[in-house]
């Protein structure tokens, strides 16, 4: 998951804040020294909207990345490339049930999952920035509670999104993956069934292993890029183009998911694995219409290192980083993507603040 990438003046945004005992009020100095947040509760409402819109954009990317990464390494490769894997499962089986396969549990875990990152990220934030810590290490610290918090939302949803992109349609004689699930509900019912509630979080270490240095390395960076702008674009306290920060914002999520891709491979691979005891209860229809494979069975991975070895061993660095093209393209559009919202929503709210219409009711507007 990504985090909002900070502008010199968050939003800037200059309207009346109102003392409140609710912490949604926070006023903080900002990296230049100038300006103040705007409220929590606008940052996380623009959050979730910001977060689950680029998710939303990107996933037939997303989709083509899982297709790449999760497809069988002993059967010859169907998908050679993310262009060519695009336009096959967009012919083969289109964009609803192909390339925008398990949509419904990448909302359904994206929408409150951004938000609860966004909260827990811009409190501890907020909080520690009024201490003496440095705030690269207050970003870390931050961005590292806000993925813990949230993971425990996304990462069942991250299960149940993979397998079903990975199995596209259901009785999909195109792509034999080892599931075939009705829907997102059928999914959900057959992984408890056969493999336990635990196999929910399969890949869970993997996941947050691949998140937080991911936001780390996002992080670092985009402030040294846009340090670098700042020095050579515009004069000192001007804000930075939206242009200019669109490619220094999609830069920084390339760069890091690009070093960060075999941690995405192996995420990929242990929350779509099934567990070897149950292969042939979960997939009783796909068995009865499918001939059968002289292939080997595929590999198991125990966890994280051994897979990464294993992979390495047998594939080199090539099985390390499948799918590192779409991984890249999606990181980095998908950064821009939610940046762009999210300031967009915050300008939108700090103008309804002006207008005395924002928070919608005026419960909330007292407590808020």
């Amino acid at each position: 998951m990504t985090t909002p990438l900070e502008s010199g003046t968050p939003a800037n945004i200059n309207h009346t804040r109102q003392k409140s005992t609710f912490p949604f009020f926070i006023s903080s100095i900002d990296i230049t020294g100038g300006g103040k947040y705007p409220p929590l509760f606008d940052t996380c409402i623009a959050g979730g909207i910001g977060g689950s819109t680029a998710d939303f954009i990107m996933h037939s990317v997303d989709t083509v990345k899982t297709r790449v990464q999760g497809q069988p390494h002993a059967r010859v490769q169907k998908y050679t490339n993310m262009i060519q894997a695009y336009k096959l499962i967009y012919k083969q089986e289109g964009v609803m049930r192909g390339l925008h396969a398990g949509l419904t549990p990448a909302m359904i875990g994206s929408i409150p999952g951004t938000t609860l990152y966004f909260t827990i990220y811009e409190t501890v934030k907020r909080t520690l920035g009024q201490t003496h810590i440095p705030e690269v290490v207050t970003h870390l610290i931050a961005g590292s509670l806000g993925d813990l918090t949230a993971s425990v939302i996304y990462v069942p949803s991250e299960v149940l999104k993979t397998r079903l992109q990975l199995q596209g349609r259901y009785n999909n004689p195109h792509f034999v993956s080892g599931y075939n699930y009705k829907n997102t509900w059928h999914a959900a019912k057959m992984i408890v069934k056969y493999d336990g509630f635990g196999a929910l979080f399969h890949g869970f270490k993997a996941t947050i292993l691949r998140d937080v240095p991911y936001s780390a390395l996002q992080f670092a960076c985009y402030e040294q890029f846009k340090k670098f702008a700042q020095n050579r674009f515009v004069n000192p306290g001007e804000p930075l183009p939206m242009g200019i920060d669109l490619i220094t914002g999609s830069m920084a999520g390339g760069i890091a998911g690009a070093i960060t891709t075999p941690l995405d491979v192996m995420k990929t691979l242990l929350q779509t694995q099934q567990t070897s005891s149950k292969k042939k209860a979960i997939l009783p229809a796909l068995n009865n219409t499918s001939k059968p494979s002289l292939d080997p069975p595929p590999k198991h991975y125990s966890g994280i290192m051994e897979g990464m070895m294993w992979n390495y061993k047998h594939q080199g660095l090539a099985g390390l980083f499948r799918g590192l093209g779409p991984r890249v393209f999606w990181t980095s559009l998908q950064s821009a993507i939610m940046f762009v919202v999210y300031e967009q929503v915050l300008q939108f709210e700090g103008s309804l603040r002006d207008k005395q219409s924002w928070p919608p009711s005026a419960i909330a507007g007292t407590l808020l």
